[in-house]
């Protein structure tokens, strides 16, 4: 969509790992609500890439997060469609939408934006919206420093997973975003669709949340990297990830990949400790991402995690640290 004074408009679309960016976008997109032609870019802080594989044709930036490692690469991508853009004389599409890292600050990220000389002057960034676990969002804004970072740059907030959300938790997360961020607008959705929040009952309080420092005194969340046999024993493979789950699930905050199995090739997803149904994708060429699982958290090395499938599986399997 271009703006009165001629600049593509962007949306920036973040949130905490596994608080439902991706299942939100997939369905906006297919309910046309950027528009019939958007341009995605897709930030991803692990080397090898899941997302891009449920969202088709975008722009990928894999390896790094673009508030930080990954900035220059997200300046040059967008200044690359600017550049096409003006060499055509007008707009190939409606919108670009922009869905960061679970690790990325889209505050730092707009702010890179809205600095860069070039860029000022052919995008206008629209909108902050930042999904939102309902399941998870406690414990994360109670804990995570860059999870309060993301809630308070955000214009609007997208809670997920409502569904499955006690009401008295859910309300006391509405109380509590208000908090951190009183000017944002807040919806709910359901695998991507909106539905309705009940009105908040009255008197409800914000959970209480600890001062936390500016960065993290327990080290860096990053990814790792299992390259998995596609002759692997899955129900070996599953007792395995549920007892480490079971073992490390605050450390292990996020598991996703994209696995060939003899039920077809599915989307392997968790969040903390919790499991997702596995969901069947379509069959399609391996672009070097399937059989692929990419675990993101703290405090663990990967040749112990290296170890540990060994145990399980009865042979070791290449593990690649970002």
């Amino acid at each position: 969509m271009q703006t009165d004074d001629g600049r593509l408009r962007l949306t920036v679309l973040g949130g905490y790992l596994g608080s439902g960016k991706t299942t939100w976008l997939r369905h906006q997109l297919h309910a046309a609500t950027f528009g019939t032609n958007v341009h995605v870019i897709v930030n991803e802080a692990a080397e090898t890439p899941v997302d891009d594989a449920l969202l088709g044709q975008v722009t990928l930036l894999a390896g790094g997060c673009c508030c930080c490692d990954g900035k220059p690469a997200l300046i040059a991508a967008l200044r690359r469609i600017c550049d096409d853009r003006s060499r055509t004389g007008g707009a190939r599409f409606d919108r670009i939408v922009l869905e960061t890292s679970g690790l990325a600050d889209p505050g730092a990220i707009v702010a890179a934006i809205q600095g860069d000389p070039v860029l000022v002057n052919h995008i206008l960034v629209g909108e902050t919206l930042v999904a939102v676990d309902a399941l998870h969002a406690l414990a994360q804004l109670g804990t995570e420093p860059l999870g309060r970072r993301q809630v308070g740059a955000a214009d609007r907030l997208i809670l997920t997973k409502t569904d499955a959300c006690a009401p008295a938790d859910l309300a006391a997360l509405r109380a509590t975003l208000t908090v951190l961020n009183p000017g944002a607008e807040v919806m709910a959705a359901v695998l991507g669709e909106a539905v309705d929040l009940p009105a908040l009952p009255p008197g409800t309080k914000p959970a209480p949340l600890p001062p936390l420092p500016e960065e993290d005194a327990r080290g860096a969340i990053l990814p790792t990297q299992v390259q998995v046999d596609p002759a692997i024993d899955w129900s070996a493979f599953a007792l395995w990830l549920s007892a480490l789950l079971h073992a490390r699930g605050d450390d292990l905050v996020r598991v996703k990949g994209v696995i060939r199995t003899p039920a077809g090739r599915l989307l392997l997803q968790t969040v903390r400790r919790v499991v997702q149904s596995p969901e069947i994708l379509p069959d399609a060429p391996d672009q070097g991402q399937d059989n692929r699982i990419v675990f993101i958290g703290r405090g663990y090395r990967p040749a112990d995690l290296e170890r540990s499938l060994h145990r399980f599986l009865g042979r070791p399997l290449p593990v690649t640290p970002r």
